[in-house]
């Protein structure tokens, strides 16, 4: 079935954040969910856990502005492991921080092209965004696979 078909209306962010989701579990063994909240206040586009429980926060940027308007992302760097920017092939990357990686996506796949520097989350932060990571992946198969359910219960 045609992507199309399957996604209609996906804003620009979301088709980064669906490149992305791809190629980490196509490319590196990573599962992913979107649009997680680490703490009250905080939520990231796209969290990623791997084979190994590395955890990395993604933040997919559509363009310019809305890089610009984003004054949280410091925030997101104590529940990670590794923290990247997701932007397409014309974002002007040099806006970007040097100490950050970077993922070059479209709706369709996507490459890592910096990996940025590994800060390892303390074992009991591990513990919590793991138990998160699983709770909110459950939460959304639930609500999948029953809509009356509704993301709304949670």
């Amino acid at each position: 079935m045609p992507d199309d078909i399957q996604t209609p209306n996906l804003k620009p962010g979301q088709m980064l954040a669906r490149g992305v989701c791809r190629h980490l579990i196509s490319a590196h063994d990573f599962v992913t969910v979107e649009e997680f909240v680490p703490s009250p206040g905080l939520r990231v586009d796209v969290l990623a856990m791997g084979p190994k429980g590395e955890i990395w926060v993604i933040e997919c940027k559509s363009g310019r502005a809305d890089y610009m308007a984003d004054q949280k992302w410091q925030g997101y760097l104590e529940w990670c492991d590794r923290f990247f920017w997701a932007v397409d092939s014309d974002f002007p990357t040099e806006l970007l921080p040097d100490q950050t990686g970077l993922i070059v996506a479209d709706g369709y796949g996507a490459e890592i092209l910096s990996m940025g520097p590994e800060t390892r989350l303390a074992s009991a932060r591990r513990k919590v965004m793991t138990q998160k990571f699983a709770r909110h992946a459950a939460l959304r198969w639930q609500a999948a696979r029953d809509p009356a359910f509704g993301l709304s219960a949670w």
